[in-house]
């Protein structure tokens, strides 16, 4: 006797094949279903027909994928919304289309969805918030955008900050919120470092952070109304948001934070204490400080004495960890650090 099985559940086990991002056969579809393959192959030669699932190869190299796209786009208004219902909405629909990925993926996609959501809802001051995901196969394309008063004014009025510049620049380190007793400041943080490429706009700056290279920039742009993030994602991508957490965190505190030390230039070259001190405000919050120097070419011996000798000795409990320096920064950071210890074998006066 022939097993039956379901339209909803044959969907179900189609829908679980394609979560795992590499595509399926008809072999696959028959262990997971327990039909036969000459059954499930008719069933899924009307997918293919109906433009549910595309079919590459031929005999028993023939696997079924997702269409090439997949999209989602609705304008939410704020009052009253709640970014979990964002989610499942998106999440659906994505699922019904077929889309591929892997369950580090989705998890990833989850994160980032109702954290950006939230920051809208609760930041923003705009009416509505609107959401778009398309799918390639491959990648996945996200944007959200509301025309509030942007993400980084908000921070710089809250935190009473002299320019936008300085209110991204803060927001690049983590921890940086204008709601502490509703938000940790995270959100924005993670995001940046979950996806393979994060975009944010907001009273005329652009903050590129691309996690493929590594690499971070910051560009200007003609102001518009608003704040407005795209991300793109590896769709089969291993990398699931509790190991970037784990990156950054010891003991579930968030703790650790990079700072790429070239979004806080006014060049390539850091001379001055005063663009020291910008670089290191607020970083006594963390236990590890990553200073990635990637891309700067000179530094001032006033700027190294202040990062590596007067900020470090008036903060012994924070690690500063210095990364990426070509010879000529590695050789200033040295005799700053050279300098530091000096200061400690140093006998008290007394």
């Amino acid at each position: 006797m022939t097993k039956r099985l379901g339209a909803r559940a044959l969907q179900e086990a189609i829908r679980a094949l394609l979560q795992r991002g590499t595509g399926f056969s008809s072999g696959d579809l028959a262990e997971r279903t327990g039909l036969s393959r000459q059954a499930l192959l008719r069933h899924l030669a009307r997918e293919v027909e109906e433009g549910r699932l595309v079919r590459e190869g031929r005999a028993r190299a023939t696997r079924y994928h997702a269409p090439a796209a997949a999209a989602f786009a609705r304008e939410y208004a704020i009052a009253g919304l709640e970014e979990e219902s964002v989610w499942r909405e998106l999440e659906g629909r994505l699922a019904r289309m077929g889309a591929e990925q892997t369950s580090a993926a989705h998890g990833v996609l989850r994160y980032v969805v109702t954290e950006l959501v939230n920051n809208a809802i609760d930041h923003s001051g705009a009416p509505s918030v609107h959401v778009r995901v398309e799918q390639e196969r491959g990648e996945v394309r996200l944007w959200i955008d509301d025309l509030g008063i942007g993400a980084l004014e908000s921070i710089r009025g809250r935190l009473n900050l002299e320019d936008h510049l300085h209110a991204l620049q803060e927001l690049s380190k983590g921890k940086v919120t204008t709601q502490p007793e509703r938000h940790t400041g995270e959100g924005i943080f993670f995001t940046s470092k979950m996806v393979d490429v994060f975009e944010l706009e907001s009273n005329g700056l652009v903050w590129v952070v691309d996690n493929t290279l590594p690499d971070q920039t910051i560009r200007e742009a003609e102001p518009r109304p608003g704040t407005h993030v795209a991300i793109r994602l590896d769709a089969r991508t291993r990398r699931s948001a509790s190991e970037v957490f784990d990156d950054y965190t010891h003991d579930f505190q968030f703790d650790t934070t990079r700072c790429v030390v070239r979004l806080f230039e006014h060049g390539t070259s850091f001379v001055s204490r005063s663009e020291a001190k910008r670089l290191l405000a607020n970083l006594e919050r963390f236990r590890e400080v990553i200073l990635d120097f990637q891309g700067v070419e000179a530094v001032g011996q006033g700027f190294v004495d202040e990062v590596f000798r007067v900020w470090a000795r008036d903060h012994p409990e924070v690690d500063l960890v210095p990364v990426h320096m070509n010879k000529v920064v590695e050789f200033m950071v040295r005799r700053g650090l050279a300098a530091r210890e000096d200061d400690r074998s140093r006998p008290a006066r007394g």
